[in-house]
């Protein structure tokens, strides 16, 4: 473009050149105007080239910062902008001011861009930043001025409101208000310049790039900116001092002349002509002079615009009116009004303004103000027609179904209806004619109408027709506050004709018998708020539109603001009555007349016609009008009509209100037939306001011996409205006849509850409710009612509740008892100091009590019980609070405590039972504290209440059942002794109850950490028993909670309350308020005292207290205090010894030693013995001598005192003291075995292994004893002992020990020992199960039979294989098994459904070291049964399958309801646990029976499987026992990989104590792992027989969380295999999870590649082909199919299948031929070879293909020669 040869077009007088460019427009004005790059310089970063001239030396001005974000806001993505544009006004708050000034030259370029961007979110920003800016270059800005001023304008003007906020105040931060107009006036040309662009000259494509911005954003863009422009001429003007504007004026007229401008008024869109309107009215108010010449234009454009009534344009336009019509005098010459402006007004009327009524009708009255003459005339006409278009307005469906709206029209029609009349206030008969028809036919029928309109009535229409008559009034009484009072007697007739007229409305509607209940229900509205405006809800004064207009001087001065108290109340007190006058604020006659009118027809009416409705009015109208005239009347009338038998009281003759409340009120009253009384009780109200005080009370006492109790009710409750009327009553409420009614009133409601039918009619409703009423009300802290009748009937409702307890059915009492709940809340909630009446307590204690019991007892509902327990806190709060409440004996607190005390110590309670009184007593707790906050002397005092004497804690400690001992003693944490030890002791027998002291620990616990006691000497002082009594509380909380962990959750409401205190968090929270040095101290004392329990709850707080040695020496100061050593002190050393300091454990073994040496002499050899061995349990060093010397003397005993051995011995008749001491032996004899071997010779083992052997005899006869928890105890430290002897010896080649011990004794052990320890313990677990049929006996000997099977768990496969069971077959039981074999399985085989968990996995562990040995038998019998089917298949051994049979029919009745993928949750050691665990032991041991067989014996025993179906059973119960989410529950979050189920190995431990609730899903997932492992093509036939949903589930599972792990298990046997192969190779690739095996024969070279799927084993295996030389195509093929139908098919490894393959191959070679139908050597299922020969062709066929031929073609041909296949 810039070549210098080139033709130049003619006029171009542009260089060609960019460069000269520059130089031109920098010669001209200095500044290149908007050219941005990145400089020429060579530096390490990219610099901004700001747009002046010399731009490398400015360009260094400009802090890289804010180049870098200069540069970002020219990007197009959006969020780029936004955040520069932040950070652009972070930096700017940030920075110095002369860093930000650099940027200011280069600021308005892009200010002017980013300030307009499409997104608001941008502009927002901008705005915020330039402030910042603002801020901090302040005067510097000024050269710049001129070039943002405009954009600034615009922005100010953002339709987007925070936008446009955010520019003002950046305006305002820059210029003070009173140096705006001069920075406006500054930049006027400029700002002018900018807005008029936008409004003539720019378009929607010539303001954003359409090859970049949408339509839709180009025009939203463009329409934003005509609305701004708009906004900115307003704006701009307003700003402008006049004279500048005055110098606007000329380029304005450039603006207004053009046509463009003008079609904003009719543009699309609302918010451009709402726009164009506000700029109209600006240029009305600041440029008048330009309005009047271009009046020809605008008049029209405004005043035929009133039709628009978009909710954006209509306030613009309406303001745009106002404005025409007040500042262009001629404007109804440039337009037509009769058939242009005033057609458009009258529709908008008739449709209420098209639901704008708030934006246009509060600009009618000013409007009609300035309407001239001419557009007016006829003046009687056009108000007609205007008045009629306004009420039909009322009838729109936006005015009908908006109160806001009709409120608008109907206030805008009564201040446009009052100026009206103003301005037509002459004699002259025109104006006359006005008036009588803006009243008679615009005002009265719109008030008729809203007789019948709800909407109407609330609406401020009432009110301001009554403001307009006080304003009337006053012009006719007060005419010295207007200049002239010529128009006095015009508002006079107006006056009079108005009321003449509304009487006779008012007549026509109430003088007829059918009267509208709602019209005259309308009419009393409006007679009230005429009686009292300045009473009427302030919601009613709208807020009109801020157009002050004057109607005159007097009228404004005229004028009340009518203010009231925001509440419109519908009756009057006499304190107000008393101080106003008759009628209110108008003080016309007619108005009065017109009720006394109204009131009289009113009674004609009643008296005549019985007419509810009008008796309903006649009330309406007394409670607004109670005056002595009113009642005059009405007395008058009745003497008319009932003179004939007038005899008349003088008394009454004096009030006529009291004669008319005694002849009429008190008759209507007292009809029995009336139903609605509401109205005559507010007419006996009305009648008593002009009554005296005696007068008042004479007539209630007379009421209330004659009325109902509803209406006494009603008469009371509005007594208690106000404090004047309730002043007035007083005497009547105190008296005696009401107080007694009141009495007699309760005794026969409590007797009618009381009743077999409980009563719940509505009298007795509100007879309730007017009891609860006369307790409740107070005023001045004064009962309604005498304190006298106040504490009889308090008295009466205890008496009521207290006989609650002792009836039969005590369900009938229920709503009696809801009565008292309602009434005694509203009076503990309401009376101030109410338990000053000592029957205020008792009730109090009787609610209490039936809080605090069962509902199973109380009978009553939960809604019930619910009222109940909100009376009692509402009580308890008062009690507390009004008073200086202290606990007192004869108070609630103090019976109370009482009351629960006795429930704990006597009353057995179960857990719900517990719940209930913990939850009563502690609401009251709670309720103490929410009032008395931190001072907590009353709980003390009520704690202390509470808490049993120490006799009442031995009592009830003493109840518990002694089961406790079992579980400690046998897991060796205590040594006890029973004196008499009977079966019966060890039955638990079921709890129905909690025991007493279980029950006390809960309550005074609970109530402990509710009340959150702490430790101080201020409360001790307070009171000295509290910490003492808190210390022991907190010692039977421990004890009680160990005797829990004791029994072992044996007990189910054990159990429940255990977990019951878990959950209140009481063992953690309670033992904290008390010191822990003290606790220990209390509890060390009762150790010793008492042993037993106390030492194991001593022992659990030294442990969780984590207390140091030290603090345990504290305890117990010297060894020597421990001895001699007792029961109790055995006890107290056997819970310290962890913790003492080891010097003080070797003293104990020193004291020790030395009674055992002295055996002789000491009569507490077990004691002793019992003391050695818990310090040698606590790792106590002990010399070799030491251990020599108490060996020898064990020994001596075994010389001397046989019988203390108990060798062959009847156990049962032995005593628990002779048990322990061999316990002890036993004890000491394996420690020996693990600490020091060495230390024993010969003839001391031989002591030990003939003792062992000895014991194990003696237990092997007392299994008919176990039953004993002793017994138990010798039989597992015997079995303990055999087990540390088997892990000795199994060890003794590893450890380094065999050379210092005795020559013969490892033989010994292994020849002899072994050999006769089990043969003696294989029996035991089946002598167990017959002795103790049923596991869940109490006294099953559960933890015996765990021992055993931990002893079992290293018999040796040989003891197994030649043990000494007696015989067990089972008849017609098919077996290739040796007998001894078979009676291995025929006995144990069975216990795998024993309902034990230990027994069945010691079954487990014993048959799986004989599962490999059996598919030997089989091997050795060669037993093919059934070779006539379709294969040849072989039964798994039998008595296995017996058990598997019955396990699946077991679980599929447990598991039926499951759904496959669903997780069935097994109760832990349940039936369902225990059948569900021997099915999947039972098919863990044939799964190894199965991998340990050989392969074609393997193809059998899978046939035999998958005839038996029972694999499929398997895989479908499995996916019910897997859980979703197989997770190992041990597995650390920090671990790489996670730990499943899979990769995880089940860890099936005999002596598992917990976790068991994963057992059974770990189990099933190990099943099924092995399943797939070792059977993958029976697990894949499966797969591909389910259905749809149970196969999807199935692959997404396995494919999760098996098929990793199996894959990589098979890859790597792969490669760990040890297996060689002649003439094949085989290499494993784990990433890839491929298999390649490479087969050489001679010259031929064959490679096939395997590859695993994704879902493996489910899927099918692909071979691939690799390389292969000298092996022709067909040949090849054939071999990849068969080595592809082997891995499919086969049930193995991947190397079982190569095997097989290169088997088959390797025949091939040999010479063998194929089968010719499934053409393979090796048969793919069993592995045979073909050896079935046609006779006629010779060729050879497998059996089971033949088989296959002969029943699917059905014919016995030759498959080749179709000859008969002999």
């Amino acid at each position: 473009m810039g070549g210098k040869n080139k033709q130049r077009t003619k006029g171009n007088v542009r260089p060609s050149s960019s460069g000269r460019a520059a130089e031109v427009l920098t010669r001209e004005s200095g500044v290149i105007p908007g050219f941005v790059g990145f400089g020429s310089n060579i530096t390490s970063e990219l610099s901004y080239v700001p747009a002046v001239h010399g731009a490398e030396d400015i360009d260094n001005l400009v802090d890289a910062d804010f180049r870098l974000v200069l540069r970002k806001l020219s990007k197009r993505d959006v969020i780029t902008r936004l955040k520069a544009v932040q950070d652009f006004g972070s930096m700017c708050q940030d920075r110095d001011a002369e860093e930000i000034k650099g940027v200011l030259p280069y600021w308005p370029r892009i200010y002017c861009k980013i300030s307009v961007d499409h997104d608001r979110r941008i502009r927002e920003a901008t705005q915020l930043a330039f402030e910042q800016l603002v801020l901090k270059v302040r005067r510097s800005l000024a050269p710049f001025l001129k070039s943002l001023m405009g954009h600034w304008i615009l922005s100010q003007c953002d339709t987007y409101t925070p936008a446009a906020s955010a520019a003002c105040q950046a305006f305002q931060a820059a210029f003070s208000p009173t140096k705006q107009p001069e920075a406006i006036s500054f930049c006027k040309d400029e700002i002018l310049n900018v807005l008029q662009d936008v409004l003539l000259k720019e378009t929607a494509d010539t303001l954003s790039d359409p090859q970049s911005v949408t339509e839709e954003e180009r025009e939203a863009k463009y329409m934003r900116m005509l609305t701004s422009s708009l906004l900115g001429v307003k704006r701009l003007l307003s700003l402008l001092l006049k004279d500048d504007r005055v110098a606007l004026e000329q380029r304005l007229t450039n603006l207004v002349n053009s046509g463009k401008f003008w079609k904003y008024g009719k543009h699309k869109t609302p918010q451009v002509r709402g726009a164009f309107f506000e700029m109209l009215s600006a240029l009305c108010e600041f440029t008048p002079g330009l309005v009047q010449a271009e009046a020809t234009r605008l008049c029209p454009a405004v005043l035929l615009s009133i039709d628009d009534t978009d909710p954006i344009v209509v306030s613009p336009v309406w303001e745009a009116v106002l404005h025409v019509v007040s500042s262009i005098p001629d404007c109804w010459t440039h337009v037509n009004a009769k058939k242009g402006f005033l057609p458009k007004l009258w529709a908008l009327l008739k449709e209420g303004g098209k639901g704008m009524a708030k934006a246009i009708h509060p600009n009618l009255m000013p409007l009609l103000s300035k309407l001239p003459q001419h557009v007016t005339d006829p003046n009687l006409d056009f108000y007609t027609v205007f008045f009629s278009t306004f009420t039909q307005g009322l009838s729109s469906e936006r005015a009908v179904t908006s109160p806001s709206e009709s409120a608008v029209i109907v206030a805008s029609f009564v201040e446009c209806l009052r100026y009206c009349i103003l301005q037509n206030t002459e004699e002259e008969e025109g104006q006359a004619k006005i008036r009588i028809m803006l009243t008679s036919q615009q005002l009265l029928p719109l008030l008729e109408k809203a007789l019948s309109d709800p909407f109407l009535q609330s609406s401020p229409l009432f009110l301001l027709v009554t403001e307009m008559l006080i304003s009337w009034e006053r012009r006719v009484g007060l005419p010295s506050d207007y200049e002239a009072d010529d128009s006095k007697d015009v508002f006079q007739r107006l006056l009079a004709d108005f009321w003449e007229d509304l009487g006779l409305v008012f007549v026509r509607y109430v003088d007829d018998e059918q009267a509208d209940p709602q019209t005259l229900e309308g009419i009393a509205t409006l007679l009230h708020v005429m009686r009292y405006p300045e009473k009427v809800n302030k919601k009613h004064t709208q807020k009109k539109k801020s157009v002050k207009i004057c109607f005159s001087k007097t009228e404004e001065n005229e004028k009340t603001i009518v203010e009231g108290d925001g509440v419109e109340k519908p009756m009057q007190t006499m304190s107000e009555l008393v101080n106003e006058k008759v009628f209110g604020s108008l003080q016309t006659q007619h108005f009065e007349d017109v009720v006394c009118q109204l009131a009289q027809l009113c009674l004609v009416h009643v008296n005549e016609k019985n007419s509810e409705r009008h008796l309903v009015f006649l009330s309406s109208l007394l409670q607004s009008f109670h005056a002595s005239r009113i009642f005059e009347t009405l007395v008058d009338l009745d003497d008319k009509m009932t003179k004939d038998d007038k005899q008349s009281n003088e008394v009454n003759m004096k009030n006529p209100a009291m004669q008319f409340l005694l002849e009429r009120v008190v008759v209507w009253l007292a009809e029995k037939e009336r139903r609605e009384t509401e109205h005559v009780v507010e007419m006996v109200f009305s009648s008593l306001h002009c009554c005296s005080r005696q007068e008042t009370t004479r007539i209630l006492n007379h009421i209330t011996t004659i009325v109902p109790w509803e209406i006494i009710l009603q008469i009371t409750q509005r007594a208690c409205t106000d404090c004047a009327t309730l002043k007035s009553c007083h005497e009547w409420l105190k008296g005696s006849i009401l107080g007694e009614q009141l009495l007699e009133l309760t005794e026969n409601l409590c007797e009618m509850g009381s009743g077999s039918r409980g009563s719940t009619s509505s009298s007795s409703n509100s007879s309730w409710t007017l009891i609860s009423l006369v307790l409740s009300q107070h005023h001045n802290n004064e009962s309604l009612i005498g304190e006298v009748y106040m504490e009889k009937i308090l008295a009466k409702l205890h008496v009521t509740l207290s006989e609650t307890k002792s009836l039969s059915d005590a369900g009938n009492m229920e709503p009696l008892i809801s009565f008292i709940c309602d009434v005694a809340s509203t009076f503990f909630s309401s009376v101030q100091n109410c338990f000053l009446l000592l029957s205020a307590e008792e009730l109090l204690l009787t609610i209490f009590r039936l809080t605090a019991q069962d509902q199973t007892h109380t009978h009553l509902s939960d809604s019930l019980s619910d009222k109940l327990k909100k009376v009692c806190v509402a009580g308890v709060h008062s009690l507390v609070q009004h008073c200086e409440y202290k606990v007192k004996e004869g108070g609630f607190l103090h019976s109370a405590a009482a009351w629960v005390k006795t429930q704990l110590l006597t009353a057995p309670l179960d857990i719900k039972g517990l719940q209930v009184l913990v939850l009563a007593v502690q609401s009251v707790v709670e309720t103490v504290i929410s009032v008395c906050h931190q001072h907590t002397t009353i709980l003390i005092q009520f704690f202390n209440l509470l808490t049993p004497s120490q006799t009442e804690w031995t009592r009830i400690r003493q109840a518990l059942p002694p089961q406790w001992v079992k579980a400690p003693l046998l897991s060796s944490c205590f040594r006890g002794v029973c004196e008499k030890s009977s079966i019966d002791i060890w039955k638990f027998k079921e709890l129905n109850k909690l025991p007493s002291h279980l029950c006390a620990c809960a309550l005074l616990g609970k109530v402990a950490q509710s009340a959150a006691f702490t430790h101080c000497d201020q409360k001790e002082a307070e009171c000295p028993s509290f910490l003492s009594n808190l210390k022991h509380t907190v010692s039977e909380m421990l004890y009680a909670l160990q005797w829990c962990k004791a029994l072992n959750s044996s007990l189910p409401i054990v159990s429940a309350y255990h977990n019951l205190l878990n959950d209140w968090e009481l063992p953690q929270q309670i033992t904290s308020q008390v010191p822990v040095n003290a606790l220990l101290e209390a509890l060390y004392l009762r150790s010793v005292t008492d042993g037993g329990l106390w030492s194991l709850t001593l022992e659990d707080s030294i442990s969780t207290s984590k207390c140091p040695s030290a603090s345990v020496k504290e305890l117990y100061g010297s060894v020597n205090s421990l001895f001699p050593v007792s029961q109790s002190k055995l006890n107290t050393v056997q819970a310290l010894c962890p913790t003492m300091k080891p010097e003080d454990r070797e003293a104990l073994v020193a004291l020790a030693t030395a009674g055992l040496i002295n055996w002789q002499e000491n009569e507490d050899i077990y004691g002793c013995l019992a003391v050695l061995l818990c310090c040698l349990k606590a790792n106590t060093e002990v010399e070799d001598e030491v251990v020599q010397a108490i060996l020898a003397t064990v020994m001596e005993w075994r010389n001397c005192r046989e019988d203390w051995f108990l060798f062959n011995s009847d156990l049962s008749q032995g005593t628990t003291q002779q048990l322990n001491l061999m316990v002890e032996v036993m004890r000491f004899l394996c420690w020996l075995v693990s600490h020091c071997p060495t230390v024993l010779g010969g003839g001391q083992w031989d002591f030990l292994l003939c003792s062992m052997l000895a014991w194990l005899e003696t237990a092997s006869e007392n299994v008919s004893s176990l039953w004993n928890p002793w017994v138990q105890l010798f039989v597992c430290e015997n079995v303990t002992l055999i087990v540390k002897l088997n892990q000795f010896f199994a060890s003794l080649s590893s450890s380094g020990l065999l050379e210092k011990l005795p020559t013969e004794l490892a033989s010994e052990w292994t020849d002899f020992f072994v050999d006769g320890i089990y043969n003696l313990m294989l029996h035991l677990p089946v002598k167990i199960t017959n002795a103790f049929t049923e596991p869940d006996d109490p006294v099953f000997p559960m933890v015996a039979l765990q021992s055993v099977g931990l002893a079992l768990s290293y018999v040796p496969v040989q003891q197994l294989s030649q043990n000494s069971l007696p015989p067990r077959f089972v008849v017609d039981q098919k077996t290739n098994l040796p007998e001894q074999l078979q009676t291995l399985l025929n006995t144990f085989c069975p216990l795998l459904l024993f309902k034990a968990r230990p027994l069945q996995i010691t079954v487990y562990h014993i048959l799986e070291k004989v599962m490999p040995q059996l598919p030997e038998c089989d091997v050795e019998g060669g037993n093919k049964s059934d070779d006539d089917g379709d294969e040849p298949c072989l039964s798994p051994p039998a008595a296995l399958m017996s058990i598997l049979s019955t396990c699946e029919e077991l679980c599929d009745n447990i598991l039926a309801a499951v759904q496959v993928g669903e997780f069935a949750v097994v109760q832990p050691l349940s039936v369902e646990y225990s059948c569900i665990l021997g099915y999947l032991l039972a098919w863990k041991l044939l799964l190894t029976f199965f991998k340990s067989s050989p392969s074609h014996l393997r193809a059998n025993y899978a046939q035999y499987l998958k005839r038996s179906c029972s694999l499929n059973k398997l895989l479908l119960d499995l996916f019910k026992l897997m859980p979703e989410n197989p997770v190992y529950p041990a597995h650390e979050l920090e671990a790489k990989e996670t730990k499943t189920f899979f990769t995880e190995s089940s860890i099936l431990a005999v002596d598992m104590c917990d976790r068991f609730e994963w057992e059974l899903p770990h189990l099933a997932c190990s099943v099924y792992y092995s399943t797939v492992q070792d059977l993958p093509a029976m697990v894949r036939l499966w797969w591909n027989s389910q259905e749809k949903r149970v196969a999807a589930a199935v692959d997404k599972f396995t494919i999760k969380y098996v098929s990793p792990v199996l894959s990589a298990q098979e890859i790597s046997s792969v490669q760990t295999s040890t297996q060689m192969f002649d003439s094949m190779t085989v290499k494993a690739r784990s990433a890839a999870r491929e298999v390649i095996a490479t087969y050489s024969v001679d010259e031929i070279f064959i490679e096939l590649v395997i590859q695993l799927p994704q879902n493996y084993p489910l899927g099918s295996i692909s071979v691939e082909s690799g390389r292969r030389v000298g092996v022709n195509v067909q040949q090849w093929r054939k071999w990849m199919l068969q080595l592809s139908t082997y891995l499919t098919h086969q049930n193995g490894s991947i190397m079982d299948g190569l095997a097989l393959w290169k088997s088959n191959v390797d025949k091939r070679f040999e010479g063998i031929e194929d089968c010719m139908i499934c053409f393979s050597v090796i048969h793919g299922s069993n592995y045979s070879l073909p050896e079935k020969a046609c006779r006629t062709c010779k060729k050879k066929f497998h059996a089971a293909c033949l088989y296959k031929w002969f029943t699917s073609s059905n014919k016995s041909t030759c498959p080749l020669c179709r000859e008969t296949f002999f």
